[in-house]
């Protein structure tokens, strides 16, 4: 009992130290209010292309507007972010799968799922499938998938993930951790690259990091997004289920599991999969407008304050989907959280301006692929070369105070030190690092300013709980099963100083770095700054 009242006062000496500097500190109710209100059933969980973003977007320039920020291009918070959104029609559409020259069953929906990457209507296919096992291209790893095959006008069947090390090859993509090229954003890429006509990733629970609910869910019923000026991807893209797969490889004669263990060498070769998928693809397509919205503190310093900290978060989450029982799907924590923690940090920010300029960033359609985030990097309302830094908040801690704060991805540029520090001025420590098993550093918006060259990550919360720590633990594991879920919704009975420790954690680093002597940069040989090099020249 004495050490946990010593823990409760030692956090609280460090909030009330901070407050007595005059920084800005933010403010727990406010974000609570955000929060319900983000997260109500009014906005209808603020679904891309929906009425809820409308809603969302038109609340998010008012509040940003109330708490003093100012536009950051002319006169409007708003930045157009231009979308293509496409919807699937299964029960209008033929596809099938044939096999060993017998049909392979496979329901949309429970066994597969697909979409058009391009911004057409109606496909047809006759095409031959080709098991590309993780369909990588590394050259700096000495890996190609695609050797000796064309896949051109194919459809590419791929693994999830990277190539694991081996006792020879302790280090071979990162280790455990995974690399951008065991994500399935890169394979959709990489297949359009090769001239396939389609992919189809096979899913399993360790490679993707989520069950198949989560890729139902995304793909079943509802649109699919991208930029409607970016280069399309190929004519169809998908999943399929691990049990699905299974079947498929068998009935053309293959194993998939020998397939499998086959493609974990580099000297693997794709292998014809004695099948194909034929029949048409019908699709609904619209273009839609989305907005990002931006708001500044400008800074004070004649010489910095050109440069800029931008703190980012997406406003989006998976709307509404069905036609019975909840069909809202509110993204309380993911990501009403991170919404209302920029809304509280900015209110506190505008009465304290830093030496460079603060940029409030609420981005759109990130859970359709980072989309917000790439259009804004793609035509950056502040130059990505005076950028000094890119802190996002993606889904908080509901749970409650900790000790620690989570970094991951900092280590890669002078922001680790800068994190370290600010962590320690508020009585917490860097959480222990993990390997990046999910690739968690590729999948949040942050990751659309380090490809431009803007040191950039996501700021987690911590694990080490400071009351109740066995319940807080499994309070934090409990929300496993309601990630991308109906029931991701907001409890009013939630303990938010763990929110509000990790919205003035980003507040107070962003701080450190607008008024530091120069603007942090990556660490020698990180992929991700060459880009920051490049723009230097």
């Amino acid at each position: 009992m004495q050490k946990l009242f010593s823990s409760l006062a030692l956090t609280a000496l460090a909030f009330s130290a901070h407050a007595a500097t005059g920084l800005p500190v933010v403010q727990e109710a406010p974000l609570r209010a955000h929060l319900a209100f983000l997260s109500n059933d009014l906005l209808e969980g603020r679904g891309t292309g929906q009425r809820g973003a409308d809603l969302t977007v038109a609340y998010l320039e008012t509040q940003a507007q109330m708490a003093g920020l100012e536009p950051v291009r002319g006169n409007s918070y708003r930045q157009s972010v231009q979308i293509a959104g496409v919807k699937s029609l299964p029960a209008a559409s033929s596809l099938q799968v044939v096999a060993g020259g017998k049909g392979v069953p496979l329901a949309f929906g429970p066994d597969w799922v697909w979409a058009t990457g391009e911004s057409v209507a109606a496909h047809t296919f006759d095409a031959p499938l080709v098991f590309v096992g993780y369909g990588i291209t590394a050259p700096e790893e000495g890996w190609n998938d695609f050797k000796g095959v064309d896949v051109k006008n194919k459809i590419v069947v791929m693994m999830v993930n990277d190539p694991q090390p081996t006792t020879a090859e302790p280090n071979r993509f990162a280790g455990k951790a995974l690399t951008y090229y065991g994500r399935w954003t890169y394979k959709f890429e990489e297949a359009r690259r090769q001239g396939a006509a389609g992919v189809l990733l096979i899913h399993t629970k360790p490679s993707a990091s989520y069950d198949w609910s989560v890729v139902q869910n995304s793909w079943s019923g509802s649109e699919r997004f991208q930029l409607a000026d970016r280069t399309a991807g190929t004519p169809l893209q998908g999943w399929i289920a691990e049990d699905a797969a299974r079947r498929l490889f068998a009935a053309g004669g293959q194993d998939l599991d020998a397939l499998r263990a086959q493609a974990e060498s580099k000297d693997f070769k794709a292998v014809a999969l004695n099948a194909k998928l034929s029949g048409d693809m019908k699709s609904i397509v619209r273009k839609v407008e989305q907005f990002n919205i931006a708001g500044m503190v400008p800074g004070t310093d004649p010489a910095l304050k050109d440069e800029a900290v931008i703190y980012s978060g997406h406003w989006d989450h998976l709307g509404k989907q069905g036609d019975s029982g909840d069909t809202i799907y509110n993204g309380a924590v993911d990501n009403a959280s991170g919404t209302a923690g920029l809304l509280a940090m900015a209110q506190e920010a505008v009465k304290n301006p830093a030496k460079r300029t603060q940029i409030f960033l609420w981005v759109a359609a990130e859970e359709q692929g980072l989309l917000g985030s790439a259009a804004y990097a793609a035509d950056p309302l502040w130059p990505l070369n005076k950028t000094a830094a890119a802190l996002n908040l993606d889904s908080l801690n509901f749970v409650g105070a900790t000790h620690d704060i989570g970094a991951q991805g900092s280590e890669r540029t002078e922001l680790g030190a800068m994190a370290a520090a600010t962590a320690k001025a508020m009585g917490m420590h860097i959480a222990a690092a993990r390997p990046d098993l999910a690739g968690g550093y590729f999948r949040s918006d942050h990751f659309s300013f380090a490809k431009a060259g803007v040191p950039a990550f996501s700021i987690n919360g911590g694990r080490e709980y400071i009351k109740d720590v066995a319940e807080s633990k499994a309070k934090a594991a409990a929300y496993g099963p309601r990630y991308h879920q109906v029931t991701d919704e907001y409890d009013a009975s939630w303990d938010l100083s763990g929110m509000t420790q990790q919205a003035q954690f980003t507040l107070n680093l962003g701080q450190a770095v607008a008024n530091a002597a120069k603007m942090p940069a990556w660490k020698a040989g990180d992929a991700f700054g060459k880009a920051r090099a490049q723009a230097a020249k």
